[in-house]
C-alpha cells in the first residue's frame, strides 16, 4: 500500500502524487488567520509548482510578471 495518492487536476490534466495523509508541521501548518500554509516539504512531494506563489515554493517561481 502506498504512502501516496495520485490527484488528477481537471483544469489542465496534470496528474501528480500527493500524500494520503498530510501531517502538520511537516506538510502544513496554519497561519494566524487559520489558513492552511503548504510546506516546502509538500510541495516537493506533489512534484511540480502550480505558479500560484506559494509561501514556500521550491521552484523559485516569483508570481505573475
Amino acid at each position: 500500500m502506498s504512502d501516496k495518492e495520485t490527484i488528477q487536476n481537471r483544469s489542465n490534466e496534470q496528474t501528480f502524487q500527493v500524500p494520503k495523509r498530510l501531517v502538520n508541521g511537516i506538510h502544513y501548518y496554519l497561519n494566524k488567520d487559520g489558513l492552511m500554509v503548504f510546506t516546502a516539504v509538500y510541495h516537493l512531494t506533489r512534484g511540480f509548482c502550480c505558479k500560484s506563489g506559494c509561501t514556500h515554493c521550491p521552484y523559485d517561481f516569483d508570481g505573475p510578471a
